[in-house]
């Protein structure tokens, strides 16, 4: 099969080759024939700072998104030969950046049927991080998604502020914590895309061109919130420490958000450094969503499978809105 190798983990430049067909091993392994996958910003280092989990054992496949067709499943399975699926694969095995791919059965679910291949892989690890950020690492209740009205009362009463508002994680916070009724969405993001961010549900813009959050809620304490979604690390998880309220939660998919804390902050607040669980239960949540027309992935761009090193640099250049897809397949 034609594949997508990282040859050295201590650069950024990758190759098309040949590799076998993976083979089934794990009592979960579900063959698939990929037609779409996504480069993840930062992915391209993870065997480098995190050897303890990025075994040398790993063949270096990257694109961890998976979109395809189910060409083999384990005994017993839920799946079926032909359905069509997508899957964030755990990182520490090889990704979909080839013509086929061996998720395993807990990180599937069935592809939503109103998605395009295209906007089917662009969905996985965006929505799921930032689904779990919300409900499983947040105190955002997640019941509001299905009706009910106790969990929605309780949310119009959280406000959440979410950094980097219009990438792929971002837009997804957005658009599930309007859908989950919380009362004040606070996105974070550039004059050129306020207008986008306002569309997918925020209720308030910092616009971090003007000022940075802690300019921010120093013009207005009643502006502090219960929850910051922090997706970009650096200057922007520091100053974040001064919009928490205390008690608040501030989770970082980038780094240790107590590591950040600026001097002279004594505030206490609940933070934490998580990874995705690819959890395809939680992806099933979503597909509802998805075919109920209430979400939507966004992409920013389409490469081909050729022309695969373009994706992965533009993403790795950042300021991209919404995901960058790789076609693997012609099937869209």
């Amino acid at each position: 099969m034609k594949a997508i190798i990282q040859p050295d983990k201590t650069s950024h430049a990758l190759i098309l080759t040949q590799k076998p067909i993976p083979i089934p091993a794990h009592p979960q392994d579900v063959l698939v024939r990929v037609h779409a996958t996504t480069p993840c910003k930062g992915e391209l280092d993870w065997a480098l700072y995190a050897p303890e989990y990025i075994l040398p054992s790993k063949i270096p496949i990257p694109g961890q998104d998976l979109a395809g067709s189910v060409l083999s499943v384990p005994e017993g399975s839920k799946f079926k030969i032909g359905d069509s699926v997508y899957a964030r694969i755990e990182a520490n095995r090889p990704g979909a950046g080839a013509e086929y791919a061996l998720p395993r059965e807990s990180e599937l679910a069935l592809k939503p049927k109103n998605l395009s291949w295209i906007e089917t892989a662009a969905t996985p690890l965006s929505s799921l991080t930032a689904y779990q950020a919300l409900f499983t690492q947040g105190n955002i209740c997640v019941a509001a998604l299905t009706g009910d009205q106790i969990a929605k009362n309780t949310n119009a009463n959280l406000r959440v502020l979410i950094t980097s508002a219009s990438s792929s994680v971002g837009s997804w916070a957005i658009q599930l914590a309007r859908e989950a009724g919380v009362g004040g969405i606070i996105g974070v993001t550039s004059t050129k895309n306020i207008g986008f961010v306002r569309s997918l549900g925020a209720t308030e813009i910092i616009d971090y061109t003007d000022q940075d959050i802690s300019d921010w809620v120093a013009y207005d304490q009643s502006r502090e919130v219960d929850l910051i979604i922090d997706t970009i690390g650096g200057p922007s998880l520091a100053y974040s420490w001064h919009a928490i309220r205390e008690g608040g939660n501030i989770i970082s998919v980038c780094s240790f958000p107590e590591q950040s804390r600026p001097d002279g902050v004594t505030k206490k607040a609940n933070s934490s450094f998580y990874l995705v669980n690819p959890k395809g239960t939680d992806l099933d949540s979503i597909t509802h969503l998805i075919e109920a027309d209430r979400v939507k992935p966004i992409v920013d761009s389409v490469v081909e499978f050729d022309d695969f090193a373009k994706a992965w640099e533009k993403v790795e250049a950042g300021h991209t809105r919404g995901k960058v897809v790789v076609k693997i397949s012609g099937e869209m």
